[in-house]
C-alpha cells in the first residue's frame, strides 16, 4: 500500500498542477477547485506513505517524478516547448530518482 500511496500523490501532484496552470492564476473557477483539491489528496497521500518510507527517499519520488511528468504533460497536452537541454535535464532528474530510491536501503 505505501508505493500506491506515493503513487496516488504523485498522481494527485501532476493534476493539480496542470489545472493550476488552467486556472490561469486562479482565474477560472472549475480549474482552480481542481487544483486545490489536487494538491490536498497529494499531501493526503504522500503523508499515509511517509508511515513506511524515509522521508528523503518518499520525496525524491515524488518530487522527481512528479517534475518529470510534469514537463512530459506539458508539452504533449499543454503544447509547451522545451528545448533538448531541458529534456537531458528532467532525464537527470529521473536518474537521480532511481539512484536515491534504488541505494536508500543500503
Amino acid at each position: 500500500m505505501t508505493w500506491l500511496h506515493l503513487a496516488l500523490a504523485i498522481a494527485s501532484e501532476i493534476t493539480a498542477t496542470t489545472f493550476l496552470k488552467l486556472s490561469e492564476g486562479f482565474s477560472k473557477l472549475g480549474p482552480s477547485l481542481v487544483t486545490a483539491a489536487g494538491y490536498l489528496l497529494a499531501f493526503f497521500f504522500l503523508a499515509q506513505a511517509l508511515r513506511e518510507l524515509n522521508v528523503g527517499v518518499a520525496y525524491a519520488v515524488w518530487a522527481g517524478t512528479g517534475t518529470a511528468l510534469v514537463a512530459v504533460v506539458g508539452r504533449i497536452f499543454l503544447d509547451e516547448e522545451m528545448a533538448w537541454p531541458g529534456w537531458v535535464g528532467i532525464c537527470l532528474i529521473v536518474a537521480g530518482v532511481v539512484l536515491v530510491e534504488s541505494y536508500s536501503h543500503a
